[in-house]
């Protein structure tokens, strides 16, 4: 028997590591967005809440839901220019950090749907991008969309590495 071994690395058939497979992620590299160039963005990033999942006839009920967490400086819910019609996310910027803090934490449903809530990341984190330009932080494991974790998929160490 021989001292020394051979180490092979056997790649699935047409697999490299030049070529990207997600094209989400080919798009986010090749867009051009800069949140502070959009005269829609407006505010304080560190007391805008984003709530994503909304169900598309939602519209009203934001203001009087998240009143109950404290006072609202703005309240967006963005929609389709053409259609007018809602996209099914919207961005709330409170007055008082505490009222942003106590919604981030509480927030899970609003009429009747499981809603994503979680930081305006567009301000705060460079280089970000949106969903919609390949960016974001992922869909759904079912989807095949899941890159980077998020508040509802928070990245998990395999198991042994802790």
């Amino acid at each position: 028997m021989s001292d020394e071994f051979v180490l092979y690395v056997y790649p699935p058939s047409g697999v490299d590591d030049t070529t990207p497979h997600d094209k989400g992620l080919v798009r986010a590299l090749n867009a051009c967005y800069d949140a502070r160039k959009d005269p829609q963005i407006q505010g304080d990033p560190y007391t805008t809440l984003f709530m994503g999942r909304l169900h598309f006839d939602t519209t009203e009920t934001l203001q009087k839901f998240f009143d109950d967490y404290g006072a609202i400086r703005r309240l967006r819910l963005v929609r389709d220019k053409q259609t007018n019609k809602s996209k099914g996310y919207a961005f709330v910027e409170f007055k008082h950090e505490r009222d942003f803090e106590r919604a981030y934490k509480h927030t899970r449903v609003i009429d009747s749907d499981l809603i994503l809530v979680d930081f305006e990341r567009s301000r705060v984190m460079k280089s970000w991008k949106p969903r919609r330009l390949g960016g974001g932080l992922g869909g759904t494991k079912k989807s095949g969309q899941l890159r980077f974790g998020g508040r509802n998929r928070s990245f998990k160490p395999p198991l042994g590495l802790h």
